[in-house]
């Protein structure tokens, strides 16, 4: 079972940006990390969890929550204030009866399928639809 422990994630910026996540907290069975901005309501937060169903499958759920902050001045007071937040949301859910290898396969695949050169990308990061 693994520890949480920091977790850096690289972006897609023309010259890519490593982010360090830190642990916040694990309630029940979701573990959290987060990236502070300094301001909470701003923090970039990526949530894991690994559940067994009530027929023996199991499903693990990963949870990127990304919110952009401004800041809004009213009658001269600053505050910040969240604009917009993507959300990142993934199931996978497999079989008791799977192997180590076969669900090696499925997350292997589904990360070849991210990859920026693949038609995939154009429908995901710049919500273009597919003909």
């Amino acid at each position: 079972m693994p520890q949480l422990a920091n977790l850096v994630l690289t972006d897609r910026a023309g010259t890519p940006v490593n982010h360090t996540y830190v642990p916040r907290d694990i309630v029940g069975n979701v573990a959290t990390v987060v990236e502070s901005t300094g301001v909470p309501v701003g923090d970039n937060r990526y949530t894991v969890s690994s559940r067994r169903t009530a027929n023996g499958n199991y499903i693990i759920s990963v949870r990127l929550i990304l919110p952009i902050v401004q800041t809004q001045t009213i009658n001269g007071i600053a505050t910040p204030v969240v604009v917009r937040t993507s959300y990142v949301d993934l199931d996978l859910k497999f079989s008791a009866l799977s192997t180590e290898q076969e669900r090696k396969d499925a997350v292997g695949l589904l990360y070849s399928s991210l990859d920026p050169s693949k038609w995939t990308n154009d429908v995901l990061t710049k919500l273009q639809g597919v003909y």
